[in-house]
Order: structure tokens, then C-alpha cells, then sequence
């Protein structure tokens, strides 16, 4: 049966097993990847099937292993790499930016790195010290690079699928506190390209628009919105780099407010270029200021007041009453 209802890491072990069963030059790489099948088990039993020489249990030196991929890439493989938390990303960060997002450029295109590098991100896990960051800002930024994130359980399998079919190096940003909620995949239909938005709620007073694991807390805000008579769209941004501003704009052109929501810090945060762009873009038909709403800019806090660092439903819409007021 093609339509299937699966939690979101569920989702990726199938997009993974379908990647490895269609191309042999697909491998997967990591720290306890293999026989562990993953701190969050998103590769279990594939080890078991595919063996030790497709999906391969790594040291733990993350430069070490994007800089093996960039190599395996180069000679003709796709790795799949997996980076096992947020926090752990940055020894690998040299490779990442300073090799893998400009060996393209650096060869007038005459070569590509077809590599995935994902990475679990984001808070309300109750983890220690650095198993809680928001860093997509930090590779957005960098040329070369593109950086995606979905928010379920289709964009989970399907995204996955044109990630690793794609010849850009990919940074795949998987929300791990939405892991285990369950949404609807067929696996016999793209839903669309791989960096475009999606509405995924129409509204008319208001735009609300998040990616990953703020996507479920900006629908939750527009239902209660709705209790008291506020219209709010909901568009699920996707892709981080390159961003569908067409979609945005189109959106703020009908309902002349916008309101920015992630997890990460709103200082130099994605959002803030997304306001900037909008701004230029929609200057006349904007009817208020727009706002963003994300963590604070501080080290991400011990698990026990982690909640009042996330930005959540009050936050939200509390700046929806902020723009509904101007």
C-alpha cells in the first residue's frame, strides 16, 4: 500500500532504505549509525540488511567523517552522513564550508559532491549541553550549501529522496523533538520540489511562516487565533537556503502582516533576512512591522528551563496581537 501513516523518523529509515535499495553508490555513515541504529534509532536494521560496507559505524570525529564523504563523493558514491546532535556539527564546520560547499566553485563545476549531512536539531528533549542547538543560520549562510528541514512525515520520506538524488551538498535538518509524530506518507507521489514552501494552513488577516519543529506550534497558534476570530495563514518555509520568497510574498501581499517564528536566536537568525527581503518585496501592502519570534540570544539553557526558552504557543501569538494591533 503506498499511503502509510508513520512517525517522522520512521519515515526517514524508509526514505533510507529506499535510497540504498535503488543506488548502490548510496552509503551511510556515522557514530552508532550501524548496529545501534541511531541514539534515535532513525537507521535501525539497516546495517543488519544492507551490511557494514553500506552503512558504516564511524569514529567519533565528525571532521573525519564529512571529510571521508567529501572524498567518497568525489569518487562517484553518495554518503549519507549523519552528525548524531546539533552541538557535535561545529569540528566538522571547517570541512563543511571551507571544502565541501566550495569545491564546485573552486572547479569552474566541473565536479560535484552529492553529500547529505543530517543533522537532529532543536530543543524540548530535556538533553544536556550541547545536544539543543538551532545552527541552520550558520550554514544558510554559506554559498554552496543548500539547507532544508521538514516538518512531517512526507516532507521526512520525500525530501530525503531529493536530498540524496541531488548533486549540491545537502544539510538536512531533522526536527528530533517531532521524531514521533506520525503523519500520512505515500510513497508513490512527490508532494513538490524540494525548495519550495507550502501553505499547509490559508488564512486572511495574517502570515505566520516557520520550518521544522515550529511549524506544529504556528498551526496550533492560527487554531486558537481562530477561537477569537483571527484569520491566520500558516506557510511551512521547507527550504532555508534557497528561500521561496515568491510564496511569502505572495501570502503578505493578501493578508499585509507577517510574523517569523523558530527555535534559533532571532538575532541574525533566519528570520531577519526574511523580514529584510519581505520588507523590500512588500513595502506597500504591509499594514504593520514584521515580527519575529525565537529563542533568546543566549547558550541554549540546562533541560529544566528549556521551556521557557522555546518559543511556544503564548509567544506566538502574542505577536500576532502586536501586528493585528498597528
Amino acid at each position: 500500500m503506498a499511503v502509510q501513516k508513520l512517525p517522522i523518523a520512521k519515515a526517514i529509515n524508509e526514505s533510507l532504505r529506499k535510497a540504498l535499495e535503488t543506488d548502490p553508490k548510496v552509503l551511510i555513515m556515522g557514530e552508532d549509525v550501524g548496529k545501534l541504529g541511531g541514539v534515535f534509532r532513525v537507521t535501525d536494521g539497516l546495517q543488519k540488511d544492507f551490511g557494514e560496507d553500506r552503512v558504516i559505524d564511524t569514529p567519533l570525529a565528525e571532521s573525519g567523517i564529512v571529510g571521508t564523504a567529501i572524498g567518497l563523493a568525489l569518487r562517484g558514491y553518495r554518503p549519507v552522513v549523519e552528525i548524531q546532535f546539533d552541538g557535535f556539527v561545529f569540528p566538522a564546520y571547517d570541512q563543511i564550508v571551507t571544502q565541501l560547499a566550495k569545491m564546485h566553485a573552486r572547479a569552474l563545476g566541473k565536479i560535484k559532491l552529492p553529500v547529505v549531512i543530517r543533522i537532529p536539531y532543536g530543543g524540548g528533549i530535556g538533553a544536556v549541553e550541547h545536544h539543543s542547538e538551532s545552527p541552520e543560520a550558520l550554514f544558510a549562510h554559506v554559498a554552496g550549501l543548500k539547507v532544508i528541514s521538514p516538518s512531517t512525515s512526507s516532507d521526512a520520506y520525500w525530501m530525503m529522496q531529493q536530498a540524496i538524488q541531488s548533486d549540491d551538498p545537502v544539510i538536512f535538518f531533522e526536527p528530533k523533538r517531532r521524531y514521533w509524530d506520525k503523519g500520512e506518507v505515500d510513497t508513490e507521489s512527490i508532494p513538490g520540489p524540494l525548495h519550495s514552501a507550502r501553505t499547509v494552513r490559508e488564512g486572511s488577516d495574517l502570515t505566520l511562516v516557520a520550518y521544522g519543529p515550529m511549524v506544529k506550534v504556528c498551526l496550533e497558534a492560527a487554531a486558537a487565533a481562530q477561537e477569537e476570530g483571527k484569520s491566520l495563514e500558516v506557510i511551512d518555509l521547507r527550504s532555508m537556503s534557497p528561500i521561496d520568497f515568491d510564496t511569502v510574498q505572495a501570502s503578505v501581499e493578501r493578508t499585509g502582516r507577517l510574523v517569523v517564528v523558530h527555535e534559533a536566536p532571532v538575532f541574525y537568525g533566519s528570520g531577519a533576512e526574511i523580514a529584510a527581503r519581505i520588507t523590500e518585496r512588500c513595502f506597500y501592502h504591509l499594514e504593520a512591522p514584521v515580527l519575529r519570534v525565537g529563542g533568546y540570544h543566549s547558550p541554549y539553557p540546562p533541560a529544566r528551563v528549556e521551556e521557557e526558552y522555546l518559543p511556544g504557543l503564548d509567544r506566538v501569538l502574542d505577536a500576532v496581537d502586536r501586528s493585528l494591533a498597528y
